[in-house]
């Protein structure tokens, strides 16, 4: 089980960025890559840091598993893994899914000073942030597939980081850029989850 997690990870991560970045280039002659982080120390710099990281250890958790670390014993049970391995299948095909729906407008990553286009359609009609949803809901399964203390702290950093990055980074520049017409969506659509984290202006 362990190495068809990491051949599944590595080849969704594959997709999702590399293709993904390639598709965008021959399109529109811009990768979608936005890789600077920001200043060193800011949320948009630890946002970025801890994404990074949460990627790298959940390729490292089936790592792991291959060279012996045990599974916790709790969560080492055959329907937990068959479970995890539909999520992680799942959420790596909705990834591109809505990526794909995102069109020229997809980014990895921020430039404060760019403006795209704001996408409402499709999986973002359901929930704002549908490819950190699905990504998390993949991070989760590959931990579901190798229940082990590394997998299960990549999927604990990547959810908090992809907290940091929308409610500290994208949000204020959608509001930003977008004003009103992004605070009328987001007053109707969830953050992460359907009818959760509806946006509410902050007093001041």
């Amino acid at each position: 089980m362990a190495g068809f997690a990491l051949v599944l990870y590595l080849a969704a991560l594959a997709i999702a960025f590399g293709w993904r970045s390639v598709v965008q280039w021959r399109r529109t002659g811009d990768t979608g890559l936005r890789l600077d982080a920001g200043r060193p120390g800011s949320l948009r710099w630890w946002a970025k840091l801890m994404f990074v990281v949460a990627l790298l250890l959940a390729a490292a958790g089936p790592v792991a598993a291959l060279v012996g670390l045990p599974p916790l014993t709790p969560l080492d049970q055959p329907w937990i893994r068959l479970a995890g391995t539909a999520l992680a299948v799942a959420g790596a095909a909705l990834t591109l899914a809505a990526q794909q729906q995102m069109g020229s407008s997809w980014r990895v990553g921020v430039d404060p000073g760019e403006r795209t286009t704001l996408v409402t359609h499709g999986l973002f009609g359901i929930v704002r942030n549908p490819i950190f949803t699905v990504m998390a809901a993949s991070v989760v399964g590959l931990a579901a597939m190798v229940p082990n203390a590394v997998s299960l702290t990549a999927a604990a950093v990547l959810i908090v980081s992809v907290q940091v990055q929308v409610r500290a980074v994208e949000e204020p520049y959608l509001v930003g850029v977008h004003g009103e017409a992004w605070t009328r969506y987001a007053a109707r659509v969830g953050r992460f989850l359907p009818g959760v984290g509806a946006w509410r202006p902050r007093s001041g």
